[in-house]
């Protein structure tokens, strides 16, 4: 008799547990997708653009923002961090915290600005998640037209014969277009004066006055100025010719080797990104770039939108990092 008695209580308490483990289970099952779904939580998305309002690249943020707010069904904020060339605000990314609510707008700077400045508080390689590029476009070779330069070979023929006497200018120290004033004369042996200037706008002012004869400037930066016959386009730096000036030889077209130069758009986070996050986000942008709104920039700026994965956008960081730092390297440039 008693031994059926403590039977009985060991079958209850059995019974007991595995009603315990199967209610903890169920809960469990039920928050599973909950848990799934936590990015994005339901807060802003700050997309932080390292430079002032109302820029290309500002321009360029808003028209992304908006398709990318759709897709991930929360606000995406812009927020304009300008200064030192783009640095400040790739330092307050690089410190985020990693949970996908805080991102940097990226451009070709972001590279340059690494591959001249060893000093800077944080490692473009180390401190960032790749996440996704958007697109990339050509520089144009502008001169001014009181040169009488009509074509890559004339610009060549004029330093050799004159070294130093030509200046080409740029939006600062470091920028793409400096660097691709030192990629040009290692090309083609010539020797000009590089004057940087603090942004884009008073740089393209002295090559209108005359104050100096060369650019390699920006589609946005420059395009209404050869429209408007003040500065004189002679070649695009692309691989192939720009879809705005298709009568236009590209610079390796003219005669200079290995010349392929751009500027391209992006967006990282901080490091340590949680992988299932950077594939949320990138899916969304890939499809958000394909917006009207972005697919007509792209269009307007001469530029090719861009859909790829996170490691392809990792790798051609690495790979242009790479190549940067080799030019200035050779050009014993020294730059804090």
């Amino acid at each position: 008799m008693y031994d059926q008695l403590d039977n009985s209580k060991v079958c209850v308490s059995f019974m007991k547990k595995i009603s315990s483990l199967f209610a903890i289970l169920l809960i469990l099952g039920m928050s599973a997708p909950v848990l799934g779904q936590s990015f994005p939580q339901k807060r802003a998305i700050t997309l932080v653009v390292p430079f002032a309002p109302g820029g290309g690249t500002d321009a360029l943020a808003r028209d992304l923002a908006k398709p990318l707010a759709d897709k991930l069904g929360v606000p995406v904020v812009v927020d304009n961090k300008g200064g030192a060339g783009g640095t400040i605000a790739a330092q307050q990314i690089s410190q985020a915290k990693p949970d996908g609510h805080t991102l940097l707008f990226v451009t070709s700077t972001f590279v340059t600005a690494a591959a001249t400045d060893r000093k800077l508080p944080y490692d473009v390689s180390k401190d960032f998640s790749p996440i996704a590029k958007l697109g990339s476009g050509p520089l144009l070779l502008v001169v001014n037209p009181q040169t009488g330069i009509n074509q890559v070979s004339g610009l060549i023929d004029n330093a050799k014969r004159n070294p130093n006497s030509l200046n080409y200018v740029s939006a600062g120290q470091g920028s793409i277009n400096h660097l691709s004033g030192e990629l040009f004369e290692q090309r083609t042996g010539i020797k000009m004066t590089h004057i940087p200037y603090k942004g884009s706008g008073p740089a393209t002012m002295d090559l209108i006055g005359g104050q100096a004869q060369i650019f390699f400037a920006t589609v946005p930066t420059i395009l209404n100025q050869i429209k408007a016959g003040k500065v004189k386009l002679i070649a695009t730096t692309a691989k192939s010719r720009s879809k705005l000036f298709p009568d236009v030889q590209t610079v390796m077209e003219s005669g200079v080797k290995s010349f392929e130069v751009g500027t391209w758009w992006g967006i990282v986070g901080p490091k340590d990104l949680p992988v299932d996050i950077v594939a949320t986000l990138n899916r969304a942008i890939n499809e958000s770039s394909a917006s009207e709104a972005l697919v007509k920039r792209f269009e307007e700026e001469g530029a090719e939108r861009f859909s790829g994965t996170p490691a392809e956008f990792g790798s051609s960081i690495k790979q242009e990092l790479d190549g940067w730092r080799k030019v200035v390297q050779d050009a014993g440039l020294k730059i804090d």
